[in-house]
């Protein structure tokens, strides 16, 4: 199934106010759209750093740029379409802050 990314502008408005990010988000957006998925681990197929979350989240946080951003999505296999909900974007030390205040399960950023 195709990906529908929802609140793209969301990592345009990241990558505005971080110009150096935005070579790395234009590659992660190119692989999205050409993406086919039929459930989750085919995110990590495609994306190999990418880590599903527990606790029932249905959560996964892709390692953009050689480690040094991440974004946290909600994931939804539809019928038709996966449905990728962006919920944050950061930088590698932002993210260690969230995860150690147990936030990366329901942060909602975006």
């Amino acid at each position: 199934m195709k990906v529908h990314l929802i609140k793209k502008q969301s990592i345009e408005d990241y990558t505005s106010n971080n110009a150096r990010s935005r070579a790395s988000f234009e590659i992660w957006l190119n692989i999205i759209k050409r993406t086919d998925w039929q459930e989750p681990q085919d995110i990590v197929f495609t994306f190999n750093s990418a880590d599903i979350l527990g606790k029932g989240s249905d959560r996964v946080v892709f390692n953009i740029g050689g480690n040094n951003y991440r974004v946290i999505c909600k994931y939804f296999f539809g019928n038709k379409k996966v449905h990728l909900f962006i919920k944050w974007i950061g930088n590698h030390a932002e993210y260690t802050k969230i995860c150690n205040e147990g936030r990366q399960y329901d942060i909602d950023d975006f």
